[in-house]
């Protein structure tokens, strides 16, 4: 479910970054830079919540109630559902870590951060996860494209 959009002014950001418009641009569309930011802003602006008590934890943000939730990134390459320690070159999904991390959390917030500086906010609960992944909506590892993830957006809206 979309649940809000934040914005950037992208003149006033590239000139206090001494970077160029197009570079602000590319650097705020690659999640592993943006995150950092979103992150922040969700949890402040969004949910009324606050971040986690250290970049280690195994969750981002807790929402007002105290809730613990993940902020995934929707890039060009996509998004993914595990936990961030079975992303990369040499990790591996495990099951029952997947398993694990949807039992501590509430859900996901994902950010369409390829549309920055406008950037779309959607709420996923679990549940709907769980359901996504015993249909095999998503992929093994639990990463799927961003059409993918698109398509399935519209079936929570």
């Amino acid at each position: 479910m979309h649940i809000g959009t934040l914005t950037w002014d992208v003149d006033a950001l590239a000139e206090q970054l001494h970077l160029t418009v197009d570079e602000t641009l590319e650097y705020f569309k690659d999640g592993r830079r943006g995150s950092f930011v979103v992150e922040r802003r969700i949890a402040r602006e969004i949910i009324g919540g606050r971040i986690s008590e250290t970049e280690g934890s195994s969750f981002d943000v807790y929402d007002s109630e105290g809730n613990k939730w993940e902020v995934r990134s929707l890039t060009k390459g996509g998004v993914y559902f595990c936990p961030s320690n079975m992303v990369g070159k040499g990790r591996k999904f495990e099951e029952a870590g997947f398993q694990a991390k949807l039992d501590e959390i509430k859900g996901y917030y994902v950010a369409r951060i390829t549309t920055f500086p406008e950037v779309e906010v959607f709420k996923i609960d679990v549940e709907q996860v769980r359901k996504w992944h015993k249909k095999k909506e998503l992929g093994k590892n639990t990463k799927i494209s961003k059409a993918k993830m698109e398509k399935l957006l519209k079936t929570i809206a």
